[in-house]
């Protein structure tokens, strides 16, 4: 039996990572970020799945379902839908697990409009500008906090 499963859901144009504007997401590629995820789940006798949708509703979808699965949490990446998206917000509301944030850039360092995140009025803890470190981060502190439950 596993010590936990998580979700890892990556928003919109993230499946371009590693060629759209490496300046601000760097040259890995979303299985470069994936591939040492399931690595470090691996490791730690986790299970996890990740998924990657420019569609809204695909999010929405996953996130319906892990509430039934046996998902324990969520790491998001919600990209451009992290300052538009109600519905991914209400989603996220109706999941009982830990949920954490994740932006590869320091959304605080660039445009105005993306110093606003409706998911992080769910989010348990929120990780920026550390890229794509951000997301092993996350898992880490789950990881972690799984451990220290145990005891």
């Amino acid at each position: 039996m596993s010590q936990g499963k998580v979700l890892v859901l990556h928003g919109p144009n993230l499946n371009l990572l590693g060629t759209r504007q490496p300046e601000i997401y760097g040259y890995e590629t979303l299985d470069d970020v994936n591939n040492a995820l399931r690595e470090k789940a691996v490791q730690a006798d986790w299970d996890i799945d990740c998924l990657q949708s420019n569609h809204e509703g695909v999010l929405i979808d996953a996130i319906h379902a892990a509430r039934l699965d046996g998902t324990g949490a969520i790491i998001i990446n919600p990209a451009a839908y992290t300052h538009t998206s109600v519905a991914i917000l209400d989603a996220l509301n109706a999941f009982e697990g830990t949920v954490y944030e994740v932006h590869i850039s320091n959304v605080h360092q660039r445009e105005s409009f993306r110093h606003h995140s409706y998911v992080s009025l769910r989010a348990n803890g929120v990780i920026a500008g550390l890229g794509t470190q951000g997301y092993q981060a996350a898992l880490d502190a789950l990881i972690k906090a799984k451990a220290a439950s145990s005891r």
